[in-house]
């Protein structure tokens, strides 16, 4: 099979080309115009406003800038208004910050521009000054975290000598994601600092009319890749990308909170966050009753979890609903399963308690293991099963899962992300050689200790053929009460008609070269290993293979009708 993995889908804006460069934003100030420029605090904002400025000065400009991340408090007082945050005792996790970012910052009242004068309000927040003009400039979070204690700050720093983790992901990303949410149908123009000295923008209507396009068509969000602590080598291989990393363990190739949607061209373009598309068209994208039980928040994620010629993943569990609502502030929690893309031989995964465990016994070897650094074999404690190509599992909350080296996992999940509950991670360190984190009060506080032996064989999924034709069948793939999501598998030589009869489809070709979506309006490719959303507005549409001589295998995954009354 040849692979041919498109690690940049870009599609095309709806308006006016983007433009690029400082000069071209220092020609969109107007005198006697105050320009609120609002965005993440991750963003390099000294470069930025250093850019615009000194085109300014190059175009006899008159500007006032007035650099908001000033009027944040003290950072002692900033961390006490945000203390709602905290987990007493955990050095690790947090609750998903409520407030907004409004409320932790004094904005400054203004004096009018003084003749042709400029004001330029830079900074987080800057949406809540008076102002004529709004303009927002983003940074892709993978990009964010990457540039933490660098040029990317938290909220209420201009530096992050010592970068803090859980501030940006826990309080930052939820307060941002919120505050842009808001401001997608005033944003003037729209600006991607990816590159520091080169931004990248759209106006707002090219913006809002792109989004528009984005919601009634399949698209694709950029997939991230990652190197990891346990990490193989197959997306490597066979995407033929990242060589240069000593390994990958992820893919997030649609994480909603992270992910992200290219518009523009190979020479210029801006990443739309999938927040902001579902800011503006949630119920066209997901459909109404989802959008109903979930609001704007995507309910589903898919990534990849890559073990092959690396190590076994840890040993975790997630949180139970009323836990993670309760403990971490999430509405609904991460329930998962594991689709298996390839494995090597005598590769397996854990799943469940063995009917023998002891949990007590468990508790004392896994709190050994973090306090005194003692190994302990954790099949002792947890059931394994082999793996073969194809094979699905079904993990509810809960329930301790991981992969042994050898497998190529597509990790089929709800959303939440960042809450996954070690029990026992092999006494690891990460890449940059810090011990890797454990949370064994979490864990063992959401154990289901009666999924176990016998009672784990209800979760390796039986499929069912649903429907059938001449050269195509449709089959579901397993199902569960306390899963609000399920999977099904398509195979077809030719072509399979689909419907997404209300609600969104979520898909990734496992089997084939290439298929052709088509819709009544368009027509969108699917490379082997690509996922792709088709968004509840398309309605009907088809699958069609254009592999050589080979049938097609798509797995595709969808809200369960009738959980979102």
């Amino acid at each position: 099979m040849t692979a041919i993995y498109d690690t940049r889908p870009c599609y095309p804006v709806v308006g006016d080309a983007p433009e690029a460069g400082y000069k071209r934003l220092a020609e969109k100030l107007r005198p006697r115009t105050v320009v609120a420029v609002d965005g993440s605090p991750a963003v390099d904002w000294t470069a930025f406003a250093a850019g615009v400025l000194e085109n300014t000065r190059q175009q006899g400009l008159k500007v006032r800038h007035i650099d908001l991340r000033a009027f944040f408090p003290p950072w002692e007082r900033l961390v006490a208004m945000t203390s709602e945050s905290t987990i007493p005792g955990d050095p690790h996790l947090s609750r998903l910050f409520e407030g907004e970012i409004e409320d932790l910052l004094t904005i400054p009242e203004l004096d009018p521009p003084q003749g042709n004068e400029t004001i330029l309000v830079t900074g987080p927040g800057a949406a809540a000054t008076d102002s004529g003009e709004l303009w927002y400039v983003d940074l892709a979070k993978r990009h964010g975290l990457a540039r933490l204690g660098e040029t990317a700050c938290v909220l209420g720093r201009e530096s992050d000598q010592q970068p803090d983790f859980r501030r940006m992901v826990f309080i930052d990303w939820p307060a941002i994601d919120r505050h842009r949410a808001r401001l997608v149908g005033n944003i003037d123009y729209f600006i991607d600092l990816v590159d520091p000295e080169r931004p990248v923008l759209i106006d707002g209507n090219t913006m809002r009319a792109t989004i528009r396009d984005l919601s009634r068509q399949p698209f694709r969000t950029v997939p991230h890749f990652m190197p990891g602590a346990w990490g193989g080598h197959w997306m490597q291989d066979t995407f033929h990308t990242h060589q240069d990393e000593v390994n990958l363990a992820w893919s997030y190739e649609l994480i909603a909170p992270e992910a992200g949607v290219l518009v523009g061209d190979e020479t210029d373009a801006v990443e739309i966050p999938l927040d902001m598309i579902l800011a503006e068209r949630a119920s066209e994208v997901m459909g109404d009753a989802v959008t109903s039980r979930f609001g704007s928040s995507f309910p589903i994620r898919f990534d990849y979890l890559d073990t092959m010629g690396g190590q076994d993943l840890s040993v975790h569990c997630h949180p139970l609903p009323d836990y993670m609502r309760d403990m971490f502030g999430w509405q609904y929690t991460q329930h998962e399963s594991y689709y298996l893309l390839d494995v090597a031989p005598d590769s397996f995964i854990y799943l469940g308690l063995r009917e023998d465990a002891d949990v007590e016994e468990f508790a004392f070897q896994a709190g050994r293991a973090e306090s005194e650094g003692e190994p302990f074999d954790i099949k002792d404690h947890v059931n394994t099963f082999p793996t073969n190509k194809h094979d699905y599992f079904m993990i509810p909350a809960g329930t301790p899962h991981g992969s042994s080296a050898g497998n190529v996992v597509l990790e089929i999940s709800a959303t939440p992300y960042f809450y996954s509950l070690r029990f026992y991670d092999y006494l690891r360190e990460d890449l940059d050689g810090n011990p890797r984190p454990i949370h064994l009060d979490h864990a063992f506080a959401n154990l289901v200790t009666d999924r176990r032996g016998s009672a784990v064989d209800a979760l390796v999924a039986d499929a069912v053929t649903v429907r059938s034709g001449p050269d195509w069948r449709e089959e579901k793939l397993g199902g569960r009460d306390d899963l609000f999501f399920e999977v099904w598998r398509s195979y077809f030589d030719t072509e399979i008609d689909h419907d997404t009869e209300g609600t969104f489809h979520l898909m990734t070709l496992v089997e084939g070269t290439t298929i052709r979506i088509v819709t009544g309006s368009s027509t969108h490719p699917l490379r082997y290993g690509e996922t792709v959303l088709i968004p509840a507005i398309v309605g009907k549409y088809t699958l069609v293979n254009e592999s050589d001589d080979s049938p097609a295998i798509l797995v595709k995954a969808r809200v369960t009708p009738g959980t979102c009354v």
